[in-house]
C-alpha cells in the first residue's frame, strides 16, 4: 500500500464511495418504480372491475326501464282505443268544447300561463269531446312514461353509487 500516494488513495476511496452511492441510488429508484407500477396496475384492475359492475347495473336498469315503459305504452294505447266506448258519439254531440278550454288545456300541457279569456273563447272550438279524452289520455301516457324514466334514472344513480364503493 505504501506504493500508492495518499492523494490517489483518497481519490480511489471517493470514487468507490461515489460508485456505491450511485449503485444504491439506481437500485432504490428501480424499487420505487416497481412499487409505482404495481400500484398503477392494481388501480387499473380496480377501475376495470368498477366499470364492469357499472355496465352490468346499467344493462339491468335499462332492461327494467324498457319493460316498464312498454307496459305503460300498452296500457295507454288500450285506454286511448277505449275512448269511443266511454265517450260515445252521443256525448260528442251533447257536449261542446269551447275555445277557452282548448287554450287552457294547451297552455297547461306546455307549462305556460294561458292567455286571458276573451268573448271568442266561449264559442265552440269544433273539437269533439272524444278527441279531448284521447288527447288527455295520451298526455297522461306520456306523463307515466316520464315518471318511469325518472324512476329508472334514480335507480341507476343509486346503482352507480353502490358499484363505486
Amino acid at each position: 500500500m505504501s506504493l500508492i500516494p495518499w492523494p490517489y488513495r483518497w481519490l480511489a476511496l471517493v470514487l468507490l464511495a461515489a460508485a456505491l452511492i450511485g449503485f444504491g441510488w439506481i437500485k432504490g429508484a428501480g424499487d420505487v418504480q416497481a412499487q409505482w407500477d404495481a400500484a398503477v396496475q392494481k388501480q387499473a384492475l380496480q377501475v376495470a372491475a368498477i366499470r364492469e359492475r357499472q355496465a352490468q347495473a346499467t344493462v339491468k336498469v335499462v332492461t327494467q326501464y324498457v319493460d316498464r315503459v312498454r307496459v305503460v305504452r300498452e296500457k295507454g294505447d288500450t285506454i286511448i282505443k277505449e275512448v269511443p266506448v266511454y265517450v260515445p258519439v252521443q256525448a260528442d254531440a251533447a257536449c261542446t268544447v269551447n275555445r277557452g278550454f282548448v287554450r287552457l288545456h294547451d297552455a297547461a300541457a306546455a307549462g305556460e300561463l294561458p292567455e286571458p279569456a276573451r268573448d271568442a273563447d266561449a264559442a265552440a272550438a269544433g273539437i269533439a269531446l272524444s278527441a279531448v279524452a284521447g288527447t288527455v289520455a295520451a298526455n297522461y301516457q306520456t306523463c307515466h312514461e316520464n315518471a318511469e324514466q325518472l324512476k329508472a334514472l334514480q335507480v341507476w344513480v343509486r346503482e352507480m353509487q353502490v358499484t363505486t364503493k
